[in-house]
């Protein structure tokens, strides 16, 4: 390597990095999914605490869910995030309701975690690491990382194991909570949770992509296809 090589690696090297972080942030929805993420829990949690009013708290809970999508469509802003957090509350609030007991509020997240966490496992001992499918389209690889590019699938599969173990060590924590703790307690418990373990897997992942090969961008491969095939075309129609 000379002199003059290293400035333009290190450059490459910094542009991977950028878009790795911008890909992950479109994909996990930055901070603004992480509000939309906890905000209605935390408003659960918070009325429950003050006046142990069930119905209140799962009211209010799903009602900031919706004005959180209904936000997101005034400003023409993707709402993926907001309507996945609709669905966990009502599942919550539906949870609940059924049973007359807050601490149910919480189950079908709890268990959509616990589902999660198995399958970024049950996918990667597959050859299909579940960050892999997620991630791909946002770089415009699609599954290209598979059989093309197998630094790149290593480095989904060392990420997918961590968001498993990552989810599954939450879970090992709330489970025997949800049947021990209050549901004040547990709630609050749930909360702190929330953030630090996804930013932990974020910040794994970014670690072990920004390290790997560049994604192989499909799509504009396709374009080059197709522009040559129309250039051989207009050539062959010249030569007639």
């Amino acid at each position: 390597m000379t002199s003059l090589d290293k400035p333009t690696e290190d450059t490459e090297q910094h542009d991977s990095r950028a878009v790795t972080e911008a890909a992950l942030f479109e994909a996990f929805g930055g901070l603004r999914g992480m509000v939309e993420t906890v905000l209605p829990g935390l408003l659960f949690v918070t009325i429950y605490t003050i006046n142990k009013d069930l119905h209140m708290s799962a009211i209010a809970a799903l009602a900031v869910s919706l004005l959180l999508v209904v936000v997101r469509l005034v400003m023409r802003d993707t709402v993926k995030h907001a309507f996945s957090g609709v669905f966990g509350v009502a599942f919550g609030v539906v949870f609940a309701m059924m049973t007359g007991n807050a601490k149910d509020f919480y189950l079908p997240g709890m268990l959509y975690t616990l589902g999660l966490g198995l399958a970024y496992i049950i996918t990667t001992l597959c050859g299909v690491p579940l960050i892999g499918l997620i991630l791909g389209p946002v770089f415009k690889e699609n599954l290209s990382w598979r059989t093309r590019n197998p630094g790149r699938k290593k480095a989904y599969a060392k990420a997918s194991y961590a968001w498993g173990a990552i989810l599954l060590a939450k879970c090992a924590i709330l489970f025997p909570l949800y049947w021990w703790a209050d549901t004040t307690q547990f709630g609050w418990v749930l909360i702190a949770l929330k953030i630090p373990p996804f930013l932990l897997a974020v910040w794994l992942t970014w670690v072990f992509l920004a390290k790997a090969p560049a994604p192989i961008d499909v799509f504009a491969e396709m374009e080059a296809a197709e522009k040559a095939e129309e250039e051989r075309k207009a050539a062959a129609r010249s030569a007639e």
